[in-house]
């Protein structure tokens, strides 16, 4: 007969934990801004298509339906989000009961993702990550429930799963060649010998095909995306540093993710399920090697916290107070740490908690380390969520000091994506023309070719002479402000008014855009 939990399915005591998630979640909405890439998915909103240059569509249409019903602001950008942070700690829960786990088995598996530094600093912001995890986790309860049931129709949904997540992060084909490649280690091969199994590939290679057809079209930029991101930010990541990353992101909780892959490993209880710490390996040993950044991985962890639970609740079977010191040595110092990963308090008292992090826990310091390889006062994606209104306000300011004759004649350029998502934005309240740029996406929808007398320039290269680089194809090159905030990534990104461009300036652009769509 096929194993079934008889005691409780436990929804009403999972819903506690979600309830938590989310009150978190709805806390840490009010304080900083948008941050970069959550500017960039919203523009996607208006320009729907099967792919992009850095993501596939799936973003842009959640985008899409959060501006329709939601409205504009941040804490509308972050609904969809906020309620797949609650799902995936809803699955784990699941999990752990589909384990055999109960009530302190759910309890320590869901507090620690909740508090996990790792989940709560990836689980609020308007990305594609927390999508991406929730597909991860929602694939592992599929082939647990099919394992435990044998119901062909779980194959079918994870076919439909594993396509969506396809249509949000490439790193879902590499999960799922993990766990199919994962069950040929073990005994649970035999599923793999099941003509639904071919049925449930058909339906997410279905579901994917209009991305890779869009793929080819546009000369795979999936590929150039990735070698630009090798180069720029990837290489610099070492195989020690992604390990390191992998033990501390989760905290203390690593006590329960590492139980919980022996336990699935070593575990009478839990062989059934061994596959999936195979599946853990293999996609660890793939981001190695491909030096993939640390978050890319966090979607495998919600599996081996539900196992770590489980394991615990098996060897702590009747001491309630060893099982409160347990849940509360995993979950309560990271709340020393919490303002610093998820912003649930207001900025003054933020930077006071990076200033002590920065000073007194070294062993953390590198979550203040930028792209630039330096500490700052605050974590990148914090720093990317300041500057964005003052960049757009001192642009409208330029762009109406023109004549209205002027305007006419007039073009905004934005040098990256984040800066053209903020002026896209942000700019329509103060009736700005759509900016035009030819970083990331925003490039798949420039005008063919542009004709102006005047274009106010943004450009984020703190050291940039703009003056000399633009006397040969411009009459006349001033900066006129430059952004001042010191907290943001973009502090000292200058604008500057070209007056007058010469046609070189036109042939450059030209040339500069159709080099950029070949990629």
């Amino acid at each position: 007969m096929p194993y079934r939990n008889r005691k409780s399915s436990y929804n009403n005591f999972i819903l506690i934990f979600v309830f938590i998630k989310v009150a978190l979640n709805i806390l840490a909405i009010p304080h900083f801004g948008f941050q970069r890439d959550e500017l960039l998915h919203l523009a996607l909103a208006d320009h729907l298509a099967w792919g992009y240059k850095e993501v596939p569509p799936f973003i842009a249409v959640i985008a899409k339906l959060t501006l329709v019903f939601f409205g504009n602001s941040v804490a509308a950008a972050r609904i969809f989000t906020t309620i797949c942070s609650a799902l995936i700690i809803w699955l784990t829960g699941k999990i752990v009961v589909e384990f055999g786990g109960k009530m302190f088995a759910i309890t320590l598996a869901c507090m620690a993702m909740i508090f996990s530094p790792a989940f709560a600093a990836t689980g609020y912001l308007f990305q594609p990550v927390v999508f991406d995890q929730l597909w991860w986790v929602l694939a592992v309860w599929l082939i647990i429930r099919y394992i435990n049931y044998k119901t062909v129709k779980y194959l079918y949904f994870l076919g439909v799963v594993i396509g969506v997540g396809l249509l949000t992060k490439y790193t879902m084909g590499f999960f799922a060649i993990a766990l199919f490649t994962g069950l040929l280690f073990t005994k649970q091969r035999k599923l793999l010998w099941n003509k639904h199994v071919l049925g449930a590939a058909a339906v997410a290679l279905l579901i994917f095909l209009p991305n890779a057809i869009w793929q080819f079209q546009h000369h795979l930029p999936v590929i150039t995306h990735m070698k630009t991101l090798q180069k720029d930010q990837l290489e610099y990541i070492k195989p020690v540093d992604f390990i390191t990353q992998q033990l501390l992101s989760n905290g203390l909780a690593l006590f329960v993710w590492l139980t919980g892959f022996f336990f699935l490993i070593f575990s009478f209880k839990l062989r059934k399920f061994q596959f999936l710490a195979f599946a853990y390996v293999l996609i660890f040993i793939f981001l190695l090697e491909m030096s993939g950044k640390n978050y890319y991985l966090f979607g495998a962890y919600p599996m081996l916290f539900a196992a770590g639970g489980f394991g615990f609740e098996r060897w702590i079977k009747s001491s309630y107070v060893l099982r409160t010191a347990v849940l509360l040595l995993f979950t309560v110092p990271h709340l020393l740490l919490f303002p610093a990963v998820l912003p649930v308090l207001p900025l003054r008292l933020t930077l006071s908690t990076f200033d002590y992090i920065n000073k007194h826990t070294h062993f953390i310091k590198f979550i203040t380390v930028w792209e630039d390889h330096k500490h700052h006062a605050t974590t990148q994606d914090y720093g990317d969520m300041f500057g964005w209104e003052e960049l757009t306000q001192k642009v409208a300011h330029e762009y109406n000091t023109l004549t209205p004759e002027q305007k006419k004649h007039t073009i905004i350029y934005a040098d990256n994506y984040g800066q053209a998502g903020a002026l896209h934005h942000f700019g329509k309240a103060y009736n700005l023309p759509e900016p035009v740029c030819l970083n990331s996406s925003f490039a798949l929808w420039a005008p063919d070719s542009i004709s102006a007398q005047y274009v106010v320039y943004v450009n984020a290269t703190r050291y940039w002479d703009g003056a000399a680089f633009f006397s040969p194809m411009v009459e006349r090159c001033n900066k006129v402000d430059s952004i001042t905030n010191p907290l943001a990534v973009e502090n000292r990104t200058g604008i500057f008014l070209l007056v007058h461009p010469k046609p070189a300036y036109f042939i450059r652009y030209k040339k500069h855009l159709a080099e950029t769509r070949l990629e």
